[in-house]
């Protein structure tokens, strides 16, 4: 989420370049979602705003007011994104109002847990925010602190369904999806070209085909195709996740020593840097400048990655996105996934229930007018009738004229589900130090046994 950040910071770029002409403005990473993790204010000011705020819901509840407490992260992204959606939900229901307060997702988490862990959930606002990766951890840790949504009158089946997965626990829906973090293959057609090669070749192939395109791209610029952060697992992740699999089982066991498709993907990953196609680098600051400076000809990552590849304004004109490459030999694989992003939760303390409901059904599970109003701070949905705008559709020159928001919204809903659990980045570090020690020489097998040993240790088995 460390990536989310940074990118975030620096949406604004992306929203001047990528969004021209449809308005302008700028998320776990340079990851939109990408894309997410800021906090200007100090921890302390932040707890006191937050007590004050859900104390303020009491009295609102009281007096039969129609506000709803609200805590997220990043003003420029997601508290943007809840003052357009009040101001939509504000047309038919004039005396609506929303107290957005600004809080880290550090503090929100730490919130949630000591609320949960007390047995006191009156801390908590009406609806917050909610790293997707970290949903299903919290509402099977702390059952008691969320409401099922099912019956909300939310229609699920308008959103991607990999990304509503993420906050389903027990078949029950617990979240409203937000923003996107559908991965995209991003290319320097300039540099494609000194190969003899387009975007076209690098669309719907194979991580084999991948890797021959990345060798005559090297031979023909002394560039490789990618690079990635070392001792990082977001690549491993994505490949994974574009075969529907995942490092749990669904009844919460550990899935990685019998993971026919994390071996594959291990060897795929181990095949891409023997080969030069990718470099690893230290960390993320050197990962983006790899692609900012052309020291690589491209990238793959979450949608919000392209915020951090719009920085550099005199490349505007030479890239191109398109799906990712999948895996050969893994059962389900398809060329798409998902990396990063976020969903709204509603809490076990909220004050007027049917409210929360209809507010969240009515915008971001109900508006394309909200998310054309917030498209150029580059909240991309996953909610498919907003790819059909004309506000989606519009060319995007940075991206050689592309309607590039269009095509993400349509990945997004091409994306495998998969399950995290509540021992996700544990399991993901563990993984992570396996694929470190098997590029270094160490056997697979005996990689991954010390990753699922770690990861049962950790679960307590």
């Amino acid at each position: 989420m460390k990536k989310k950040l940074l990118s975030l910071l620096l949406t604004g770029t992306m929203v001047a370049a990528m969004l021209a002409g449809c308005g302008g403005s700028g998320n776990d990473s340079a990851a939109t979602n990408a894309p997410a993790d800021t906090g200007a204010e100090s921890t302390d000011n932040t707890a006191a705003s937050a007590d004050n705020a859900a104390a303020s819901t009491d009295n609102a509840a009281a007096g039969g007011d129609e506000t709803l407490t609200v805590w997220c992260w990043d003003p420029a992204f997601n508290l943007n994104a809840m003052y357009e959606a009040e101001k939509v939900y504000q047309k038919d229901h004039p005396n609506f109002k929303l107290n957005v307060v600004e809080t880290p997702w550090e503090d929100i988490q730490t919130k949630i847990t000591t609320a949960a862990t007390s047995n006191d959930l009156s801390t908590l606002p009406d609806i917050l925010l909610m790293q997707d990766n970290a949903f299903q951890k919290n509402v099977i840790s702390f059952p008691s602190a969320f409401l099922d949504i099912t019956g909300s009158g939310v229609d699920y089946s308008s959103f991607a369904a990999g990304k509503t997965a993420y906050s389903v626990v027990g078949g029950k829906n617990y979240g409203v999806p937000f923003d996107n973090g559908a991965v995209v293959g991003c290319y320097r057609t300039d540099m494609l070209e000194q190969a003899g090669l387009t975007v076209a070749d690098f669309t719907d192939i194979t991580w084999d085909q991948y890797i021959e395109n990345g060798k005559k791209v090297l031979e023909a610029t002394g560039k490789p195709l990618i690079s990635m952060q070392a001792g990082e697992c977001d690549l491993i992740m994505m490949m994974m996740q574009s075969a529907g699999s995942s490092l749990f089982n669904e009844d919460g066991t550990a899935n990685i020593v019998n993971n026919d498709t994390l071996k594959i993907v291990m060897e795929t990953y181990k095949a891409l840097k023997d080969s030069g196609v990718l470099v690893e680098v230290n960390s993320w600051d050197e990962y983006v400048g790899s692609f900012v400076s052309g020291d690589v000809a491209g990238t793959i990552n979450g949608c919000w990655i392209m915020a951090s590849i719009q920085t550099a304004a005199d490349q505007s004109g030479k890239w191109a996105i398109t799906n990712m490459p999948s895996l050969v030999g893994a059962s389900g694989a398809t060329n798409y996934s998902n990396n990063g992003g976020s969903s709204w939760a509603v809490t076990a303390n909220c004050k007027n229930t049917d409210l929360a409901f209809d507010f969240l059904k009515s915008t971001f599970a109900g508006s394309t007018e909200l998310y054309d109003n917030i498209l150029p701070s580059g909240a991309l949905a996953t909610w498919a009738p907003a790819g059909d705008s004309d506000a989606y559709g519009i060319p995007n020159e940075f991206f050689g004229g592309d309607a590039v928001s269009a095509k993400i919204v349509e990945f997004s809903t091409k994306v495998p589900s998969n399950i995290t659990g509540v021992y996700y980045y544990e399991a993901r570090d563990a993984v992570a130090t396996a694929i470190t020690n098997y590029i270094s020489g160490s056997d697979i097998a005996t990689e991954l046994n010390t990753a699922e040993s770690t990861v049962n240790f950790n679960m307590g088995k």
